[in-house]
């Protein structure tokens, strides 16, 4: 078996983008900044995100059945940094950004690059996490040019192209 701080290790050798998870309803809201979300498929449009089952937010996202991926453009550190401090109430986080309500009813965040609002279909446990399958019920894109990853344990913008590189066809 890998040991914990090699894996941890390793992972922050992959750069991931950073995104601040939210909901709203009558569990009432939480907000969260995480790293561990995949597109799924865009056949029904679907994501895929991990929390923490030991999080004091996860009760609130299992019973509200509903989230918003909000993709943080580059000037956003500060936002990560407020939804990742635990010291720092709920109704505080959202009292301190600017955001707005989808379909849902989940909050997206203003300056987001996009926000992804979204219903959970699914909910499987693995370790110490459950892994919410949702599907994407309404997206808002940003006006933003770069983003923020996570690499290394610190934050990076990211955008632009390589001298000399095309873009990816798709």
């Amino acid at each position: 078996m890998v040991s914990i701080d090699l894996f941890r290790d390793g992972m922050a050798r992959l750069a991931g983008a950073v995104t601040v998870i939210t909901t709203d309803g009558r569990m009432g809201f939480a907000g969260i900044t995480a790293t561990a979300v995949s597109s799924v498929t865009d056949q029904p449009p679907t994501l895929l995100t991990c929390i923490n089952r030991a999080s004091f937010a996860h009760p609130v996202f299992s019973g509200n059945g509903v989230l918003c991926v909000n993709v943080l453009a580059e000037d956003q550190q500060d936002v990560a940094g407020l939804f990742s401090d635990r010291s720092i109430t709920m109704p505080e986080r959202l009292s301190r950004v600017a955001a707005h309500p989808l379909a849902t009813g989940s909050p997206a965040l203003e300056g987001a690059l996009a926000s992804f609002d979204c219903t959970i279909v699914q909910q499987h446990g693995l370790g110490s996490h459950d892994l919410f399958i949702c599907e994407v019920r309404a997206v808002s894109l940003g006006h933003g040019t770069a983003g923020l990853a996570y690499f290394q344990r610190n934050y990076h913008r990211v955008g632009g192209r390589l001298a000399g590189t095309a873009p990816v066809a798709g």
